[in-house]
């Protein structure tokens, strides 16, 4: 995944060093080039013999007895390298990449770089919130440096506050949010939703249908990967969100009608991928339910047709595409549904398809367009969002 990218890791004295192994392990796996470049005060919290076995590359120190081409080396790896992350990254090297200094090999490596840097600060709650830290890392913001903001927890010092190196997996996601894909994109605002509606019955009881939200959260992701701005309305599922996606969360289609139809007007591109519930049941709760002959009978209206009045009320430029969930006649009625929605794309599946749907973690879909019909294989949901948002990138 990650086959022709260096990602540079720099590694400070701190305790939180260890979690850093973890990240050139990930790294590694997706056939990354990392290279790892540690003070040497991080050499006594972790050796660098475990950086070379995980990555299959020399640790750089910044002492010159283990690397005599210092003077040169710094120079030849800022220039191949796609992204550096400091992390841990100390009080100290804040201050010194603030404003410079270059003495020695992590800093000077830094400072001859050309590409993205990201920071991610580790150290006591006082030392972080100290104004002088704050300010070397607003000074860092305004010279391009991404911040990490650290966690919030009980540090080595047993103090409780700010100051924790975030989790390893988000450290990484930081890593391919920047790097993985070109930012074809970028400057678009995105609206997806995603995940079942849910509308109550009584206090207990609500009515709703199987959708897990995973092919709307696949979008969601892939789409800020790519560089969008993204924004999803979800329903309640039982996935995490990509970390760099602003969520909406929402109940019932009202709720989500509300929710879309008033972002969508600044959007460039919306998504809905959220199976709505087409009806919902009557009036209050108390007469919800009525008794007929001894039994309950529950009285249904029709929800909302988000899609129909996103297409209705379209502006000039956006693209709209929609989702179709068929059994039977599935080209014909999606050709339909594009027509009668204005959607600009039909993302239909036919649920009778095995591999297709809900709740799986693949799915066998056809992209309708006005102009073309594309069938694609069974493939994972990433893999799918994948190529959906490849099409809607070449139509825009």
């Amino acid at each position: 995944m990650l086959q022709g990218k260096t990602v540079v890791l720099g590694i400070t004295g701190s305790i939180a060093a260890y979690k850093m192994a973890n990240v050139a392990s990930m790294l590694a796996k997706q056939h990354c080039d990392v290279q790892v470049i540690m003070t040497k005060n991080a050499t006594q919290f972790i050796t660098p013999l475990t950086f070379e076995t995980l990555c299959n590359t020399r640790c750089m120190v910044d002492t010159f007895d283990r690397n005599f081409q210092y003077n040169v080396e710094h120079v030849a790896l800022a220039k191949r390298a796609n992204l550096v992350m400091i992390a841990p990254a100390s009080a100290n090297i804040i201050a010194k990449m603030a404003h410079g200094i270059a003495d020695d090999m992590l800093s000077t490596t830094v400072l001859a770089c050309r590409c993205k840097k990201l920071v991610a600060p580790a150290m006591n709650t006082n030392m972080f919130e100290n104004p002088i830290t704050q300010d070397n890392l607003n000074t860092l913001r305004h010279y391009g440096f991404g911040i990490i903001e650290p966690a919030v927890g009980m540090l080595a010092c047993k103090d409780v506050g700010a100051g924790k190196l975030p989790k390893e997996e988000l450290l990484y996601n930081h890593i391919l949010q920047e790097i993985l894909y070109e930012k074809d994109l970028a400057g678009k605002k995105v609206l997806i939703t995603a995940g079942p509606t849910c509308e109550p019955v009584d206090p207990v009881r609500i009515y709703t249908n199987r959708s897990s939200g995973k092919m709307g959260y696949s979008l969601a992701k892939e789409c800020s990967l790519r560089g969008a701005d993204v924004t999803l309305v979800t329903g309640k599922t039982a996935l995490e969100s990509w970390p760099f996606v602003k969520v909406v969360p929402i109940e019932t289609a009202q709720q989500m009608f509300e929710e879309v139809t008033s972002r969508a007007p600044e959007m460039d591109i919306i998504i809905k991928a959220a199976a709505v519930a087409d009806y919902r049941p009557k009036t209050v709760a108390d007469e919800k339910i009525k008794k007929s002959d001894g039994e309950f009978v529950l009285e249904f209206e029709r929800t909302q047709d988000i899609l129909k009045y996103l297409g209705e009320h379209k502006p000039d430029g956006q693209f709209l595409c929609g989702f179709s969930m068929e059994t039977e006649n599935m080209l014909e009625n999606s050709r339909s549904k594009l027509s009668k929605k204005n959607a600009d794309m039909i993302v239909a599946n036919n649920l009778k398809v095995q591999g297709a749907g809900f709740a799986g973690d693949t799915n066998v879909i056809t992209i309708i367009t006005k102009d073309s019909v594309k069938e694609l294989e069974l493939m994972s949901k990433d893999q799918v969002a994948h190529h959906i948002v490849d099409e809607i990138v070449s139509r825009i």
